[in-house]
Parts: C-alpha cells; sequence; structure tokens
C-alpha cells in the first residue's frame, strides 16, 4: 500500500493547490490513501465542514490536527463521530471534544490515524497537554487487538529534537511518523533501523513566497518596526505541494520506501 501524507494545508490557496496537484499525484505514484494535516484549512485556522467536503471530494481521505484543530466548533461534530476521518490531538485534555485516535477504513483494511501535539512557541505554549510519550503507548495498547494495516502518527510541534525523539521512539510500533507545523520540509526522511517511516516536518500545501503561508507585507512592519500588526494570508502564486509517500507493507506495517513529493504550480 502506498500512502501520501501532505503537510500543512494553508487556507484557500491550500486547498486549490490540493485540487489542482492531488490527482495527478495520485495517478503518477498509484497512491492507495492520502492524509493531510487540516489545522490551517479555513482561512489558515481550524477546518470546518464545507472545506472539509471539499477536501474529501478532492482525494483527501483522512485529516490530523494540531493546535488550531478546535478553532471552528462546527468540526466538533466531526471530531466526536468515529466514522469521520478527523481527529485532534490526542495528548489535549481529557474532556476535550473530539475522539484520541481512529480508524481509517481503506479496501485493504484499517489504519490507525493519530495525532499528537508536541511543544507549540508562542501564544500556545502554556495550553495544558499530556505527556505524548505515554499517551501514544496508551493509545497503542487499546488498539493491539484491532486488526490494523498500519498506524500513522502525525507529530504537530515546534521542537527538532521533539520530532526526531518520537520517531525513534516509535520505531518497529508505527507504520509512519510525521512531523508538521514548521511549514517548511526537512531533509531528513527515511526509514528508521525497525522499520518506521520518518520525516521530522514535511512542509506544507499552499503559496510558496511567503511567511509560512502568510503575507511578507504583514510581517515585516511588526518585526522590523513593532508595529501590531494581522497575520493576512498570501494568496498570489506560485504555490507549493509538500508531502510523503510511503510504501507500507501491509503484512508487518512497516515501511518499504519513502519518497518526499514537492510540487510547484503559477496558477
Amino acid at each position: 500500500m502506498k500512502i501520501l501524507y501532505l503537510g500543512d494545508i494553508m487556507g484557500q490557496p491550500g486547498i486549490e493547490t490540493i485540487e489542482k496537484l492531488l490527482p495527478g499525484i495520485k495517478r503518477e505514484h498509484s497512491v492507495d490513501v492520502v492524509v493531510a494535516q487540516a489545522e490551517n484549512v479555513t482561512d489558515g485556522k481550524g477546518l470546518n465542514k464545507a472545506d472539509y467536503e471539499k477536501l474529501r471530494s478532492s482525494g483527501v481521505d483522512g485529516f490530523t490536527g494540531g493546535n488550531w484543530t478546535l478553532h471552528n466548533d462546527d468540526i466538533f461534530d466531526h471530531l466526536n463521530d468515529p466514522q469521520q476521518p478527523v481527529v485532534r490531538p490526542a495528548n489535549y485534555p481529557s474532556g476535550t471534544p473530539g475522539q484520541r485516535y481512529k480508524f481509517l477504513n481503506t479496501a485493504q483494511g484499517d489504519i490507525l490515524l493519530v495525532s499528537l501535539l508536541g511543544t507549540i512557541v508562542g501564544k500556545d505554549a502554556d495550553k495544558p497537554t499530556d505527556n505524548p510519550l505515554k499517551v501514544i503507548d496508551q493509545i497503542l495498547e487499546e488498539t493491539a487487538d484491532h486488526k490494523k494495516i498500519a498506524t500513522i502518527v502525525n507529530f504537530h510541534g515546534d521542537f527538532s529534537s521533539e520530532k526526531v525523539i518520537i520517531g525513534y521512539y516509535l520505531d518497529g510500533r508505527a507504520s509512519i511518523v510525521v512531523g508538521d507545523h514548521w511549514h517548511v520540509p526537512t531533509a531528513d526522511a527515511m526509514i528508521l533501523p525497525k522499520g518506521t517511516a520518518h520525516q521530522s516536518d514535511v512542509g506544507m500545501c499552499g503559496v510558496l513566497h511567503g511567511s509560512l503561508g502568510i503575507s511578507l507585507e504583514s510581517v515585516i512592519p511588526r518585526w522590523r518596526d513593532g508595529l501590531r500588526t494581522r497575520n493576512e494570508l498570501e494568496t498570489k502564486g506560485p504555490f507549493q505541494l509538500n508531502g510523503l509517500i510511503v510504501e507500507v507493507d501491509t503484512g508487518t506495517g512497516l515501511a518499504l520506501s519513502v519518497t518526499p513529493v514537492q510540487k510547484i504550480t503559477e496558477v
């Protein structure tokens, strides 16, 4: 089985990039399943049901979450519904809307889908979260008897050290451990010694020229002049799609190959 994991889909430019490029990538690489980071989809903050349906129609099968996942309460019904393949970070405290993990049903079998939140720098730094290593241990133990062909763990955080550590921590216990949140792809995609595919950060889908999808005009005055400015999404192309294709042995649940993907389009 070939699984494509797509980096943060950033606003409407990200949606349009997926709509344009994803069908061709799926054909070119014979991709079976597509999972995407969806915490920045709707105007850069969270995900609503309308955009969820757009992306599903474009060929995305499942969605992971991050620090903006709970921004739109419109999606809470889907987060709570085990049949809707969208998850929030599993290590949010008990009582948070949404399930800690879900199974993505495919023609070849079930895929365990988990998101974990690492350290987030800035205004979200003090939000309470449970220890991600302990949480993923609990989830893997809870789901040990569920027949599955693959396990995808998304780690959404700022510290590269955490992203590397959790890859090795889960090596041999997950098919894919992929980081995001930086919106910049790292050059360390590999299969770890025990068979887990890993990349510290897979990048983003959206505009190419900007500050992680935000217009330079809205952030440079804040940095240079100390002005209070509001982030504005960049909408002008060219656009980029970043992802990681992992071929998984559905018998063992371990990775056979990893292929980073970056596509750039003008429109």
